[in-house]
Protein backbone atom coordinates (compact mmCIF):
# COMPACT_ATOMS: atom_id res chain seq x y z
CA UNK A 1 0.00 0.00 0.00
CA UNK A 2 1.49 3.32 -1.08
CA UNK A 3 1.55 6.14 1.46
CA UNK A 4 -0.45 9.31 0.82
CA UNK A 5 2.07 11.75 2.24
CA UNK A 6 5.30 12.12 4.18
CA UNK A 7 4.36 15.30 6.08
CA UNK A 8 0.71 16.09 6.70
CA UNK A 9 -0.70 19.46 5.58
CA UNK A 10 2.30 20.07 3.29
CA UNK A 11 2.29 20.44 -0.47
CA UNK A 12 4.60 17.60 -1.51
CA UNK A 13 6.12 16.96 -4.91
CA UNK A 14 7.34 13.47 -5.71
CA UNK A 15 10.48 13.30 -7.87
CA UNK A 16 11.96 10.42 -9.83
CA UNK A 17 14.05 9.83 -12.95
CA UNK A 18 14.40 7.38 -15.81
CA UNK A 19 17.31 6.47 -18.04
CA UNK A 20 20.33 6.83 -15.79
CA UNK A 21 21.82 3.51 -16.84
CA UNK A 22 21.21 3.76 -20.57
CA UNK A 23 23.86 3.85 -23.28
CA UNK A 24 21.87 6.27 -25.41
CA UNK A 25 19.34 9.04 -25.05
CA UNK A 26 18.55 11.54 -22.32
CA UNK A 27 18.02 11.18 -18.62
CA UNK A 28 14.48 12.27 -17.78
CA UNK A 29 13.07 13.48 -14.46
CA UNK A 30 9.52 14.16 -13.39
CA UNK A 31 7.97 16.06 -10.50
CA UNK A 32 4.35 15.48 -9.50
CA UNK A 33 2.04 17.10 -6.95
CA UNK A 34 -1.05 14.98 -6.37
CA UNK A 35 -4.29 16.07 -4.71
CA UNK A 36 -4.63 14.94 -1.08
CA UNK A 37 -7.44 12.50 -1.86
CA UNK A 38 -5.73 10.87 -4.85
CA UNK A 39 -5.97 7.07 -4.85
CA UNK A 40 -5.22 4.47 -7.49
CA UNK A 41 -5.05 0.71 -7.02
CA UNK A 42 -2.72 0.18 -9.98
CA UNK A 43 -0.14 2.90 -9.31
CA UNK A 44 3.23 1.57 -8.16
CA UNK A 45 6.91 1.75 -8.99
CA UNK A 46 6.91 2.04 -12.79
CA UNK A 47 9.38 -0.86 -13.08
CA UNK A 48 6.74 -3.18 -11.61
CA UNK A 49 4.05 -2.19 -14.12
CA UNK A 50 3.29 -3.39 -17.61
CA UNK A 51 3.80 -0.85 -20.44
CA UNK A 52 0.02 -0.71 -20.97
CA UNK A 53 -0.52 0.06 -17.29
CA UNK A 54 2.08 2.83 -17.36
CA UNK A 55 0.49 4.42 -20.42
CA UNK A 56 -2.95 4.37 -18.82
CA UNK A 57 -1.60 5.77 -15.56
CA UNK A 58 0.20 8.57 -17.39
CA UNK A 59 -3.15 9.86 -18.66
CA UNK A 60 -4.70 9.62 -15.18
CA UNK A 61 -1.78 11.37 -13.47
CA UNK A 62 -1.51 14.18 -15.99
CA UNK A 63 -5.26 14.81 -15.73
CA UNK A 64 -5.65 14.61 -11.96
CA UNK A 65 -2.35 16.01 -10.64
CA UNK A 66 -2.42 19.48 -9.15
CA UNK A 67 0.84 20.06 -11.02
CA UNK A 68 3.33 17.99 -12.96
CA UNK A 69 6.49 18.62 -14.95
CA UNK A 70 8.92 16.53 -16.99
CA UNK A 71 12.48 17.59 -17.86
CA UNK A 72 15.05 16.11 -20.26
CA UNK A 73 18.86 16.39 -20.10
CA UNK A 74 20.43 15.09 -23.30
CA UNK A 75 23.36 12.74 -23.80
CA UNK A 76 25.79 15.53 -24.69
CA UNK A 77 25.17 17.23 -21.38
CA UNK A 78 25.50 13.87 -19.60
CA UNK A 79 28.96 13.48 -21.15
CA UNK A 80 29.90 17.01 -20.07
CA UNK A 81 28.92 16.83 -16.40
CA UNK A 82 28.53 13.04 -15.74
CA UNK A 83 25.29 11.15 -15.23
CA UNK A 84 24.82 12.00 -11.55
CA UNK A 85 25.05 15.76 -12.10
CA UNK A 86 22.90 15.52 -15.22
CA UNK A 87 20.26 13.68 -13.20
CA UNK A 88 20.30 16.43 -10.58
CA UNK A 89 19.90 19.03 -13.35
CA UNK A 90 16.92 17.16 -14.75
CA UNK A 91 15.31 16.88 -11.31
CA UNK A 92 15.82 20.58 -10.57
CA UNK A 93 14.41 21.52 -13.99
CA UNK A 94 11.35 19.38 -13.32
CA UNK A 95 10.75 21.18 -10.00
CA UNK A 96 11.22 24.56 -11.68
CA UNK A 97 8.59 23.58 -14.25
CA UNK A 98 5.86 23.01 -11.66
CA UNK A 99 3.06 25.57 -11.75
CA UNK A 100 2.50 25.10 -8.01
CA UNK A 101 5.24 25.71 -5.42
CA UNK A 102 5.76 22.66 -3.17
CA UNK A 103 6.81 22.88 0.45
CA UNK A 104 8.62 19.55 0.41
CA UNK A 105 10.31 17.43 -2.25
CA UNK A 106 10.14 13.65 -1.88
CA UNK A 107 13.05 12.30 -3.91
CA UNK A 108 13.48 8.68 -4.89
CA UNK A 109 16.94 7.42 -3.92
CA UNK A 110 19.60 8.38 -1.40
CA UNK A 111 21.08 11.54 -2.88
CA UNK A 112 19.82 14.96 -3.96
CA UNK A 113 21.36 18.40 -4.35
CA UNK A 114 19.28 20.88 -2.38
CA UNK A 115 16.82 22.91 -4.43
CA UNK A 116 16.80 26.59 -3.37
CA UNK A 117 14.32 27.39 -0.60
CA UNK A 118 12.53 24.02 -0.68
CA UNK A 119 13.16 21.26 1.83
CA UNK A 120 13.64 17.72 0.56
CA UNK A 121 13.62 14.16 1.82
CA UNK A 122 15.45 11.35 0.06
CA UNK A 123 13.64 8.01 0.26
CA UNK A 124 15.22 4.76 -0.86
CA UNK A 125 12.71 2.80 -2.95
CA UNK A 126 10.42 5.78 -2.64
CA UNK A 127 8.71 4.92 -5.91
CA UNK A 128 7.30 1.85 -4.18
CA UNK A 129 6.44 3.77 -1.02
CA UNK A 130 4.67 7.06 -1.84
CA UNK A 131 1.97 7.93 -4.35
CA UNK A 132 3.67 11.11 -5.54
CA UNK A 133 7.04 9.46 -6.20
CA UNK A 134 5.37 6.51 -7.93
CA UNK A 135 3.49 8.99 -10.12
CA UNK A 136 6.74 10.76 -10.96
CA UNK A 137 8.35 7.44 -11.86
CA UNK A 138 5.51 6.68 -14.28
CA UNK A 139 5.74 10.07 -16.00
CA UNK A 140 9.53 9.98 -16.29
CA UNK A 141 9.45 6.45 -17.68
CA UNK A 142 6.61 6.94 -20.17
CA UNK A 143 7.88 10.26 -21.51
CA UNK A 144 11.36 8.84 -22.00
CA UNK A 145 10.09 5.61 -23.56
CA UNK A 146 8.02 7.61 -26.02
CA UNK A 147 11.05 9.71 -26.95
CA UNK A 148 13.27 6.68 -27.52
CA UNK A 149 10.59 4.90 -29.55
CA UNK A 150 10.40 7.93 -31.83
CA UNK A 151 14.19 7.88 -32.23
CA UNK A 152 13.93 4.25 -33.31
CA UNK A 153 12.29 5.43 -36.53
CA UNK A 154 15.46 7.39 -37.32
CA UNK A 155 17.93 4.71 -36.19
CA UNK A 156 16.21 1.30 -36.39
CA UNK A 157 19.39 -0.81 -36.06
CA UNK A 158 19.52 -0.37 -32.28
CA UNK A 159 15.95 -1.51 -31.49
CA UNK A 160 15.33 1.49 -29.24
CA UNK A 161 11.58 0.91 -29.49
CA UNK A 162 12.23 -2.22 -27.41
CA UNK A 163 15.31 -1.55 -25.25
CA UNK A 164 14.80 2.23 -24.88
CA UNK A 165 18.57 2.78 -25.04
CA UNK A 166 19.57 0.29 -22.34
CA UNK A 167 22.58 -1.92 -23.00
CA UNK A 168 20.88 -5.08 -24.17
CA UNK A 169 22.99 -7.59 -26.12
CA UNK A 170 21.24 -6.56 -29.35
CA UNK A 171 21.93 -2.89 -28.71
CA UNK A 172 25.59 -3.52 -27.90
CA UNK A 173 26.03 -5.74 -30.96
CA UNK A 174 24.53 -3.05 -33.19
CA UNK A 175 27.01 -0.50 -31.84
CA UNK A 176 29.93 -2.78 -32.64
CA UNK A 177 28.62 -3.60 -36.13
CA UNK A 178 27.16 -0.26 -37.22
CA UNK A 179 28.79 2.33 -34.98
CA UNK A 180 27.23 4.77 -32.58
CA UNK A 181 24.93 7.74 -33.14
CA UNK A 182 24.80 11.34 -31.97
CA UNK A 183 22.39 10.11 -29.30
CA UNK A 184 24.85 7.70 -27.67
CA UNK A 185 26.64 8.66 -24.47
CA UNK A 186 30.31 8.77 -25.36
CA UNK A 187 31.44 8.64 -21.74
CA UNK A 188 29.69 5.32 -21.07
CA UNK A 189 31.51 2.02 -21.51
CA UNK A 190 30.13 -0.31 -24.14
CA UNK A 191 31.34 -3.93 -24.29
CA UNK A 192 34.12 -2.96 -21.89
CA UNK A 193 35.34 -0.08 -24.05
CA UNK A 194 34.46 3.59 -24.12
CA UNK A 195 32.04 4.37 -26.91
CA UNK A 196 34.46 7.04 -28.16
CA UNK A 197 36.28 4.21 -29.90
CA UNK A 198 33.38 3.61 -32.27
CA UNK A 199 32.71 5.52 -35.46
CA UNK A 200 29.92 8.07 -35.21
CA UNK A 201 26.97 7.90 -37.59
CA UNK A 202 26.01 11.26 -39.08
Amino acid sequence: MLKKYYSKNTIEAGIDEAGRGCLAGPVVAAAVILPPRFRNKTLNDSKLLLPEQRDELRLVIEKKALAWSVAFVDNKRIDEVNILNATMEAMHAAVTGLKLLPGLLLVDGNYFIEYPNIKHQCIIKGDASYYSIAAASVLAKTHRDEYMSNLHNEFPDYLWHKNKGYGTPEHRDAIVKVGYTTYHRRSFKINGQYSLEFMEIQ
